[in-house]
């Protein structure tokens, strides 16, 4: 029996309004790390200086015990999320609200809740999409709130059969060319405490998982973009950021897009045959 035909939508529906809370404390070096990785200056971050907006992704994550650890690096189904039984599993996109800076020193709470279990069919088969909603609070109240998409998806086809490549996204006013080499795709697994191995294990992602190449993270995508769009509004940070992944980027040369809007930017990373990987928009 195929894993499509074992997803119990029902079942897994039954972890909705499931609660989740945790705590942690920004430390400077995680600052200066995620910094260093985002091609920032690293500087030597103090007590109170502001964290990248994105730092809230690389705290508060699961940390399970190496007999816990499934087969794709993750930890085992189950658990807060519910145990979608496709193979394949990625961060598919979100939207952050900012009303507040983490800084350093600042101890941190997050309260998730997981609100939807969605089955889609897509051209490659079935997704699994859960959606989690985060706050995350300081003694300062609340710094952003975060809807989080995860999506599960089919096997590769048996045949191998590569997928049609995406059309080319329009030529953007502003780019910025940057490579995802291995050492990048490395610092940011281990800024955020995740073992997936579409990242760093070439013959696992390729033979299989099906991918041509190691996977760039879809959060360190948004990242670069959240930044880029921060370099070109002269350092002031956006009010709300959306992403969404739109086809896998795959380690080498990139370049993150930005077009001007009524209220900031859209955004895009695109691969050197020029398509449209990871989609975003920061408005201020």
């Amino acid at each position: 029996m195929s894993e499509t035909a074992k997803l119990d939508l029902d079942h897994l529906r039954k972890w909705i309004g499931k609660v989740e809370e945790a705590a942690d404390v920004v430390t400077a070096r995680m600052v200066q790390g995620l910094r260093a990785t985002l091609f920032l200056d690293p500087g030597e971050p103090k007590t109170g200086d502001p964290a990248p907006l994105t730092m809230h992704w690389c705290y508060m994550l699961p940390i399970v015990a190496a007999a816990e650890i499934g087969p794709d690096g993750h930890p085992a189904r189950g658990g807060f999320l519910p145990p979608v039984p496709l193979p394949r599993r990625m961060w598919a996109g979100g939207q952050t609200v900012f009303t507040d800076v983490l800084r350093v020193g600042d101890a941190v709470t997050r309260q998730s809740k997981i609100s939807n279990v969605e089955l889609k069919t897509g051209s490659t088969g079935s997704l699994c999409f859960v959606t989690v909603d985060h706050t995350y609070a300081t003694p300062r109240g609340v710094a952003l709130t975060e809807t989080q998409n995860i999506v599960y998806r089919d096997p590769p086809p048996a045949d191998g059969k590569p997928p049609s490549p995406p059309p080319t996204a329009p030529k953007a006013p502003h780019s910025k060319p940057l490579t995802a080499d291995p050492v990048l795709l490395f610092r940011y697994s281990a800024l955020t405490f995740n073992g997936h191995r579409i990242h760093y294990d070439r013959p696992y992602v390729t033979g299989v998982e099906g991918y041509p190449g190691l996977v760039v993270h879809g959060p360190l995508q948004a990242a670069l973009l959240l930044e880029y769009a921060i370099e070109l509004r002269g350092g002031v940070p956006p009010k709300s950021f959306i992403h969404r992944g739109v086809n896998p980027l795959f380690d080498g040369p990139l370049t993150l897009n930005a077009q001007p809007t009524a209220d900031g930017f859209e955004l895009w990373t695109a691969n050197p045959a020029g398509a449209a990987c990871m989609k975003a928009g920061a408005s201020w």
